[in-house]
């Protein structure tokens, strides 16, 4: 390969720049830039990665680094890279092994990050233009690759800023001891198809996955369909369908929850209440605040993919913000509070918090007979049941998901005969919810191989319903029998006057969880059906919810 050279941003490169700098009401660019592509950046196994460098031709307040699996063609190039250059900040690009050129190796999604993330450090200190001082940035995988890096953190490094992450991908892929098969064999799908060069073929090949990948999520066995899509291709979806148990020695690579216990540089973190990876975001937050790093964190009304939509304009501007604060040494803090979460329903405003959970006080529903939702609790004796089939299994209405998920009208959930669905009067006033609500469900079940799914929604006075947040859990076939509880996903939310407050419990939801096949086999190379009839204790069942004053 030639020399790498640097070159100005082409003219499409620079009206791209100006446009998103008017949509997003950023502060304007301060300086050209030039960018150098293809950095040879050696690991220590002998393989080379790939990075460009977008770096300002003026004064240059610091170095960001980012790494990412998925390439930085002229749109992410420019959104990232070219934005903050223009902004004074030299910005390394690197892309992840086995992407877009970088190393001559298949890609193995989360294997190699720790010690890569290390070796791509140590390339940068022998650089004659790194100062000693660098931050990092970015979101979902690029946040990963930032944990791997914090399993020891570099000492150059001065702040961070990460964006709807987990920090343990077990704990993600198997969020409440199911397999999350449709955001992850989704995932699976397109990164295997992301370097397809001809860009028609491309559009064609993500328009065709909205049929392919509902198709495959719906048949069994799990490996067989996942191969049907894949196409040979992509073989860590069968690892991760198949080393089920986190003590598993595969996972070790995937799992960083050291790294909260040993970064103690500031960190800002953003995420949205309805992203895949919300409740990791929350623990990052939880555990680095009870250190006393100085942690950042935004919640806003958004999935995992609108981050980058809808909330752009107020994620990038706290970027550059943190930035200018933290790495190019301003000292000057921008934001009213540590916490900035939105509360979604009735309220529908931003709110600015000293810390999170704010003093709340619980408020206690009771399921009654025939759906009723009430304060006080049903009569000993009254039951609810259900049957789960997982040959028909309670379908995926919204949810925090990574895909397909968000707020959605999900009225028709109620109504199937696979659910039992808990709904109050229209309430006197507004109630709201700050925190993490909890159930607290006397259940039995016919098979012990059984799942519990469980969402709060908002039933409007027409009718309509809509979800606020979920809760899961795969139960031990040991202790399927007796009092479970679940923990929701946390939530900022108003429940208006009039509307009333829905409980749903299901055995199920496909394909955000694959559904459980009722036997004892293995979930990915199993095929075998049996139904489960569940029977809820009405009268020591009761939902708890964190209620702000």
């Amino acid at each position: 390969m030639t020399e790498p050279i640097a070159v100005r941003p082409t003219r499409r490169q620079r009206a791209l720049a100006s446009a998103l700098t008017r949509a997003q009401a950023l502060p304007a660019p301060t300086s050209e830039y030039t960018i150098t592509r293809d950095l040879p950046v050696p690991m220590r196994d002998g393989v080379t990665l790939r990075a460009d460098m977008y770096e300002p031709t003026g004064t240059v307040k610091g170095t960001v680094l980012v790494r990412s699996p998925y390439g930085f063609g002229i749109f992410i190039g420019t959104m990232t890279g070219g934005l903050l250059a223009a902004r004074g900040y030299r910005v390394i690009l690197a892309r992840c092994r086995g992407t877009f050129g970088s190393g001559d190796v298949p890609f193995e999604p989360m294997q190699h990050e720790i010690h890569d993330g290390a070796d791509t450090v140590e390339w940068m200190r022998r650089q004659p233009w790194f100062d000693g001082r660098f931050a990092t940035h970015g979101g979902s995988y690029l946040a990963f690759t930032q944990w791997a890096m914090f399993m020891d953190p570099p000492p150059e490094l001065v702040t961070a800023i990460i964006a709807i992450s987990a920090h343990d991908f077990h704990a993600a892929a198997y969020k409440g001891g199911a397999f999350n098969l449709g955001d992850f064999l989704g995932w699976t799908d397109q990164v295997r198809r992301q370097e397809q060069p001809n860009f028609a073929k491309l559009l064609l090949g993500h328009a065709k996955a909205q049929r392919t990948v509902p198709a495959a999520t719906a048949e069994l066995p799990l490996d067989q369909a996942g191969e049907r899509l894949l196409q040979g291709g992509a073989p860590w979806y069968r690892e991760w369908i198949s080393h089920r148990d986190p003590a598993d020695p595969f996972w070790k690579p995937m799992q960083l929850g050291d790294a909260l216990e040993r970064l103690n540089v500031p960190v800002l973190l953003q995420s949205g209440w309805q992203d895949v990876f919300v409740n990791q975001t929350f623990e990052q937050y939880e555990r680095l605040h009870a250190r006393g790093v100085d942690v950042a964190f935004t919640v806003g009304p958004w999935t995992h993919l609108e981050i980058a939509s809808k909330g752009r304009k107020m994620v990038v501007n706290e970027i550059l913000d943190w930035l200018d604060e933290h790495l190019a040494e301003s000292g000057v803090r921008t934001r009213a509070a540590p916490i900035h979460v939105f509360v979604t329903g009735g309220a529908n405003q931003w709110r600015d918090l000293p810390s999170w959970p704010p003093p709340t006080t619980d408020h206690t529903l009771h399921p009654a007979p025939a759906g009723g939702l009430g304060t006080e609790p049903a009569a000993p004796g009254s039951e609810a049941t259900f049957t789960y089939d997982p040959s028909d299994p309670t379908p995926s209405i919204g949810g925090a998901s990574l895909l397909n998920g968000g707020y959605k009208n999900d009225s028709a959930l109620a109504t199937r005969r696979d659910v039992a669905a808990f709904t109050t009067e229209p309430l006197t006033r507004p109630l709201e919810v700050l925190g993490t609500p909890t159930l607290r469900l006397a259940h039995a079940t016919d098979n012990p191989n059984a799942d519990l799914f469980v969402r709060i929604s908002e039933v409007e006075p027409d009718g309509t319903s809509r979800n606020v947040t979920d809760g899961f859990i795969r139960l031990d076939p040991d202790a399927a029998d007796g009092v479970i509880e679940i923990e929701f996903d946390p939530v900022a939310h108003r429940f208006a006057a009039r509307n009333r407050i829905r409980l749903v419990v299901a055995g199920g939801s496909q394909p955000r969880w694959e559904r459980n096949l009722g036997t004892s086999e293995d979930p990915a190379t199993s095929s075998r059906l049996v139904t489960s009839t569940r029977t809820i204790d009405l009268a020591l069942s009761k939902l708890v919810l964190p209620v702000g004053s």
